[in-house]
């Protein structure tokens, strides 16, 4: 049992092709191309190296802050304006 590295692109039977986020004597957990992350108990996942390079993966765009909290913001901005006057 040899113990992967982190960012090492592996093959798996069912899952295919990742890239091994952590691992450890325990557990290893990977990124699959296709699957998203995994855990296995690091001494029985059987793997192969993958010469498959990883996919560019999109960025997520930033999630929008919540209604009430630009309600928030934006009665302060007024308060501060009044006090300004």
């Amino acid at each position: 049992m040899a113990i992967r590295n982190s960012g090492d692109r592996v093959a798996h039977a069912q899952y295919g092709h990742g890239t091994v986020s952590s691992a450890n004597e325990y557990h290893t957990v990977i990124d699959f191309d296709l699957h998203g992350k995994r855990t296995f108990v690091s001494p029985r996942v059987v793997l192969t190296d993958s010469i498959v390079p990883a996919p560019v993966k999109p960025v997520r765009a930033k999630r929008a802050p919540a209604r009430k909290k630009q309600l928030e913001v934006k009665k302060e901005a007024e308060v501060k304006k009044e006090i300004e006057a």
